[in-house]
């Protein structure tokens, strides 16, 4: 199934793959729920209540519930992060997938009919805090109870990240001076690689 499956470019997720053998006998309705539920939770609000109700109705069970919801938001995940996607052929894959006619049709109003944009979903994507402010100085240790470290100069960094979180640390000059060398070999590596003629965009 997954070789004719495009939206994914490779091997579909397990979850996706599992989703048509817990769409089995599910009422359109309840799968509806399900579906706003998961457009809910992929907008950032809160959809406990709602997965809660579809939960206490009986119509479906626990774990089926589960898989379905992780189904579908992988499967809403990858097809808005793709603005060039064309609705035929988003079709064309949730049949592949064998997602039921009865279904194909809500699942495309998600992605097609304006209720959720990429942007919405990236906001939603784990990210890492970002440097805000970075400060450093010199200092030499007078006193100190190892002699080796003595009258040598370290370098004391402070960083200050996005999320608030503030990082203090102490670097030897010796291991600055090879992180140094390293960062310098690595730039200049990458000014090589950018050289080559064979990467270079041709006019």
């Amino acid at each position: 199934m997954s070789e004719s499956v495009s939206l994914f470019g490779g091997r579909v997720p397990a979850e996706v793959e599992l989703l048509c053998k817990h769409l089995k006998n599910l009422h359109r309705d309840t799968f509806t729920q399900i579906l706003g539920a998961v457009v809910k939770a992929m907008e950032g609000q809160d959809c406990c209540e709602c997965v809660q109700r579809i939960s206490e109705s009986g119509l479906i069970s626990e774990e089926s519930l589960n898989r379905v919801m992780a189904g579908l938001y992988a499967l809403l995940k990858e097809a808005l992060r793709r603005p060039a996607l064309r609705h035929e052929v988003f079709n064309d894959d949730l049949r592949a997938l064998r997602i039921s006619e009865e279904f194909l049709s809500d699942v495309s109003s998600v992605v097609f009919g304006n209720r959720l944009t990429s942007v919405s979903v990236r906001h939603q994507e784990p990210s890492l805090a970002k440097i805000e402010e970075f400060k450093w100085r010199v200092d030499v240790a007078i006193s100190t109870s190892s002699l080796a470290r003595a009258l040598q100069p370290s370098i004391l960094m402070q960083i200050k990240l996005s999320d608030g979180h503030v990082h203090r640390f102490q670097v030897p000059v010796v291991k600055f001076q090879e992180l140094r060398y390293n960062v310098s070999l690595i730039l200049k590596e990458m000014n090589d690689i950018e050289k080559r003629s064979i990467l270079k965009i041709q006019d």
